[in-house]
């Protein structure tokens, strides 16, 4: 059996025995926190729904896939996948459409080929960006943003340009 097993059950028991020896009330505070929880998920929910909104429409519209078709000469030209081009758009506002992308380029290409290896990168190497920005933003009533969205977009970006070269150079695929 491994440690993981018991990771969790350890972790709730330290806490547990931290909070006794600090003379915590322990179920008192456990309640106060899933009462502020809860508040700050009630708040967060307007901002999520419009958030799930707009992606289903864009979705839903075409207006993914006239961009898509828009830009894939361009990209083409950079060497850049267009079959990749769905996920690069999608990816900074919705984790589970992007996990759909991934699902469908995986499926229509294998994740062997080169279309497949560069999605897989950027799924790892990008963020969720508005997601995260209207969650936690949200969540701690920031009302400016300053330069929080510039520059995880412009880390975007740059995992969008740098993910068909990583894939090239580390994983040897040659350009089309």
């Amino acid at each position: 059996m491994s440690f993981s097993v018991f990771a969790v059950p350890i972790i709730v028991a330290l806490i547990f025995g931290w909070g006794l020896y600090k003379k915590v009330n322990i179920l008192d505070a456990f309640i106060e926190g899933a009462r502020e929880n809860l508040k700050t998920a009630v708040g967060l929910l307007p901002t999520l729904t419009l958030l799930m909104l707009g992606v289903g429409m864009f979705r839903s519209s075409g207006a993914l896939d006239a961009i898509t078709r828009l830009l894939s000469p361009i990209t083409d030209a950079l060497g850049f996948p267009s079959e990749c081009l769905p996920l690069t758009l999608l990816r900074p506002v919705s984790g589970s459409g992007a996990l759909a992308i991934l699902k469908n380029i995986l499926a229509e290409n294998g994740p062997d080929s080169f279309a497949g290896r560069v999605a897989s990168v950027l799924m790892g190497s990008t963020e969720t960006t508005f997601y995260t920005i209207a969650v936690y933003f949200a969540a701690t009533k920031v009302k400016k943003s300053r330069h929080a969205l510039p520059s995880a977009l412009a880390g975007d970006i740059t995992a969008f340009l740098l993910s068909s070269l990583a894939v090239r150079i580390f994983l040897g695929f040659t350009v089309r």
